[in-house]
């Protein structure tokens, strides 16, 4: 900024002890020039915005309040894992398969698609049927089990016993955020 910008002898002029006094002369005569009812306008006019800044400023305080109210109960909010049913994989029922069809000999025990079958042409094999289906149950880490179809005595058609187990791993994960 240059110093010619400023015109410093019309900053002087404004500055000087009798400036004062001509601007209150100035406003004194203000009503006679302009009008009461002009003034009075101007002057509703400045007590609307008066009241709208001090609405919108009390306005602005609630809603900083209610920002931090929200961010303290989002931080109380536990984390919650989500849990998903999954198929166990075909390669881990055959092996399970496999590895009990060597413990219940008398049995017909076969695994596709998550799906377990035991049968049995006979109901004398029912100890060995039970065990076998405990077995299931129990068979792998994290396996749940459902019971798709259950058959004992008369209520099989092609067997005197029959299970068809559903074999299923619940999945947990981190939550989303």
């Amino acid at each position: 900024m240059s110093s010619s910008f400023l015109n410093w002898k019309l900053l002087q002029k404004y500055l000087t002890p009798q400036a004062g006094d001509d601007f209150s002369r100035f406003l004194d005569g203000v009503p006679g020039h302009v009008g009461r009812a002009t003034l009075i306008a101007a002057g509703i006019v400045w007590v609307v915005v008066a009241m709208m800044g001090l609405f919108t400023m009390m306005q602005a305080k609630q809603l900083t309040e209610l920002k931090a109210e929200l961010q303290t109960i989002d931080a109380l909010k536990p984390v919650v894992p989500v849990a998903s049913v999954v198929p166990v994989p075909s390669g881990e029922i055959n092996q399970f398969v496999e590895k009990i069809r060597s413990l219940y000999p008398t049995l017909s025990i076969g695994g596709n698609n998550g799906i377990i079958n035991i049968k049995s042409k006979q109901t004398t094999d029912f100890a060995q049927f039970r065990e076998a289906v405990g077995h299931v149950v129990n068979g792998g880490l994290g396996w749940k089990v459902a019971i798709e179809s259950m058959c004992v005595g008369r209520e099989c058609k092609d067997s005197g016993l029959g299970a068809s187990l559903k074999i299923q791993k619940l999945n947990i994960d981190k939550p989303s955020s």
